[in-house]
């Protein structure tokens, strides 16, 4: 995979922690989309829902099946395509940032919810974890999504991403789901942490995600499990401290409060008679 600039003539991607990307579409230049990721749409461009296409054709047939795989995998039945001439803006589900990769008669495995669209030749099916540590403990889970083909593709993932290329047999340790992409060369594996004691009380985890080169990974500095835990605990904190705050005004404290305001409305009506 190539990690592409982020503006050309065909696209430009915009903004900070909730990126946009704004694609060109004329006769030459056609995108197709994930369902749900379009933002707006500019000038004439007609958008025409498709099952996906197969890299081994298979007619109609072949698109049923690969259509079936995606919608047992949680993924959308139809890719939206948008042809004819203007501009369409998307942008992913939550905080992140979107990245540009040309493949070029290749291959990279994604993991889910991260394609948003592509232009060109692209392939876009499902691939399972062939490993049962990776697909239990790797943060990705069973289901991955295999981009191939000769085109650009645009992801999305959580926080800022960073690309590493690495050399042959070269390893690289992550957080579990915080690998977003990687060539299809790379080998991905998960392996526990080498010290009990930094896995109990390191604050990482049992397992570390190993990928191992030739070719270039993605890596995501916010997974959606972090997201979810910050959130939940921040939910927790403020309904902790709400039943605090009525414990320390105590049921007298809440009438007195009522009954000031109540008193002061009907002072007031009192004195403007």
């Amino acid at each position: 995979m190539r990690i592409l600039e982020r503006k050309t003539r065909a696209y430009e991607i915009q903004g900070d922690n909730l990126e946009i990307l704004k694609v060109c579409v004329d006769s030459q230049l056609s995108v197709f989309a994930e369902a749900g990721k379009m933002i707006y749409v500019r000038g004439n461009v007609r958008m025409d829902s498709r099952m996906p296409e197969t890299a081994s054709g298979g007619g109609f047939l072949g698109k049923v099946m690969g259509a079936g795989k995606r919608m047992l995998a949680g993924e959308s039945l139809f890719f939206t395509h948008y042809e004819g001439q203007g501009e369409v803006g998307f942008a992913g589900d939550f905080p992140g940032r979107i990245l540009a990769i040309g493949l070029s008669n290749q291959s990279i495995l994604a993991q889910r919810d991260a394609f948003i669209a592509a232009m060109g030749n692209v392939d876009i099916s499902i691939a399972v974890q062939k490993r049962i540590g990776g697909a239990l403990f790797g943060g990705e889970g069973f289901i991955l999504e295999k981009l191939s083909g000769d085109g650009l593709v645009f992801i999305h993932a959580g926080g800022d991403l960073f690309s590493f290329d690495l050399a042959p047999n070269e390893t690289i340790r992550v957080d579990t789901g915080s690998a977003v992409a990687w060539d299809a060369s790379v080998q991905y594996d998960v392996r526990m942490m080498s010290s009990v004691r930094s896995a109990l009380f390191g604050g990482e985890g049992l397992f570390l995600t190993t990928l191992t080169g030739p070719g270039t990974v993605v890596l995501q500095t916010m997974t959606l499990a972090k997201l979810r835990r910050q959130i939940g605990r921040s939910v927790g904190k403020t309904e902790a401290a709400e039943p605090s705050l009525v414990r320390g005004l105590g049921i007298g404290g809440l009438g007195a409060a009522a009954g000031g305001i109540l008193g002061g409305i009907l002072g007031s009506e009192d004195d403007e008679s």
